[in-house]
């Protein structure tokens, strides 16, 4: 198999990022766009010895859990790579994505997982779940003035006020703010000459409070003729917070440090069940609201509080897990390392009057083991407390002293809350082989439409 050369694929599987995998004369191929069950016409765009990468040419027979996606750019942008996908599928495709890596890179017996991980929990409607957007301001090749989403792995932008992830005000706001821009000529960023002012324009909704939030990204500290735009925007219904974030670095990081205040306040509120926050421009929030609630009800009822335990929550952001498991803890301990988002836990824990969660700042791979060590020190002889742990790390899963020093806390139960499987399994396979043992699991689906999956396991120690 050559570059170039143009062939006819079955699809058999997907890849972790959602791309088809066929085979043609027992070369494999990776096919982005395609659906197992496709017979498609594919040219071959990078051959290496024992597989390459196709380009969908045309399908010849479409597979039977192929649909027709709703969005008219769904190809181009990067955001939704299996819209094409029947959401029934994408469910199967993300809770086998789950139990594959499990099995493979975590050791999990077929047997347990079979007993322990329960169906997906998915949505009723796929769509208009986002919370929060970021649309990049640029032009585009004719020079119109734009706002969209970048085709995946470039910065082009593709044309799209109204993703259809996103809520239908987002629109309406993106109109005010390019028309606002054509009249007083304001320019877009350009990345590459690293000029112009509006870089990105952040939009954030309350679903339970219909609260509007807008945040400009700029590459300056003013705004010419703010007010005009700030008069314009305040008369939607719903607007609570406008501002600005500067960002004056050459740099693809959209938001800057600071963030000014337009007009309102600075921030949103919205409500998780029972529990409100306070979400600023920097706030760490889930998007989705409705499964976001799902996600922590989950957690919580692996944890199976009864009211006396202490709970860790190591990588808190704001709070929004260890405010859930408060209800139900004796103590809640939260760890996390940017101090913004502390602030806001903080925030948060007095404004739904919790006096049971303290929070502290620090990286969870140096504040968990301090905090084993110091309390040795003060209580000679006894045990760092924690009946629970619960832990919710970036994509690259929790550094392997958080895992160590969590197997020497020796809690009851460990909940896991995974935004990416691959590193989940590795963690679980370091758990399994210190004392723990998994017990309950479920994938709850954040993101529709995507190939992001997120997940909630539940882990007790053996021998208890």
């Amino acid at each position: 198999m050559k570059k170039n050369d143009v062939v006819t694929v079955t699809i058999e599987d997907f890849g972790i990022n959602g791309e088809g995998i066929g085979k043609t004369e027992g070369y494999t191929l990776f096919v982005k766009d395609t659906v197992i069950g496709d017979l498609a016409e594919v040219k071959v765009m990078k051959a290496k010895k024992n597989y390459g990468y196709g380009k969908l040419l045309k399908i010849l027979r479409p597979s039977k859990d192929r649909t027709t996606p709703e969005c008219p750019v769904a190809r181009q942008c990067g955001g939704c790579q299996i819209q094409m996908v029947s959401y029934e599928k994408q469910l199967e495709y993300k809770n086998r994505k789950v139990w594959n890596n499990l099995k493979h890179i975590g050791g999990v017996p077929e047997k347990l997982l079979a007993r322990v991980m329960e169906p997906p929990c998915g949505m009723k409607e796929p769509y208009r779940y986002r919370n929060k957007a970021q649309f990049p301001v640029g032009r585009d090749r004719n020079g119109k003035l734009t706002a969209g989403f970048y085709v995946g792995r470039t910065h082009q932008i593709i044309p799209c006020d109204d993703c259809l992830l996103g809520v239908k005000v987002n629109q309406e706001i993106l109109d005010i703010i390019l028309a606002f821009m054509e009249q007083y000529r304001i320019e877009p960023y350009d990345e590459e000459r690293h000029q112009g002012l509006v870089r990105h324009v952040l939009i954030r909704y309350g679903f339970a409070t219909d609260e509007i939030m807008v945040c400009l990204v700029l590459n300056g500290r003013r705004l010419p003729h703010g007010e005009v735009l700030t008069e314009k925007l305040a008369g939607i219904s719903g607007m609570t917070s406008i501002s600005a974030s500067i960002n004056t670095e050459k740099t693809n990081v959209i938001m800057g440090k600071e963030v000014i205040t337009l007009w309102g306040q600075g921030y949103i509120t919205d409500y998780i069940g029972d529990i409100k926050y306070q979400i600023s421009p920097l706030s760490f929030y889930q998007v989705n609201p409705v499964q976001t609630e799902k996600l922590y009800g989950t957690a919580l009822e692996y944890a199976d509080l009864h009211g006396e335990e202490t709970v860790w929550d190591v990588y808190c952001g704001i709070g929004t897990i260890s405010l859930f498991l408060a209800q139900k803890a004796g103590r809640v301990y939260g760890v996390e390392i940017v101090p913004q988002a502390i602030e806001d836990a903080r925030r948060n824990a007095e404004i739904n009057k919790i006096n049971n969660a303290k929070f502290f700042t620090g990286k969870a791979e140096e504040a968990l083991p301090e905090y084993y060590k110091e309390y040795a020190s003060r209580h000679p002889g006894k045990q760092a407390e924690a009946d629970v742990i619960v832990v919710d790390p970036p994509r690259k899963g929790c550094a392997e002293s958080v895992l160590e020093t969590m197997v020497r806390m020796q809690p009851r139960k460990i909940v896991y809350v995974s935004c990416d499987s691959a590193t989940l399994a590795r963690d679980v396979k370091y758990l399994r082989e210190n004392g723990y043992e998994l017990t309950r699991g479920k994938v709850v689906d954040m993101f529709p439409q995507t190939v992001h999956t997120e997940c909630v396991l539940g882990m007790r120690r053996k021998h208890i």
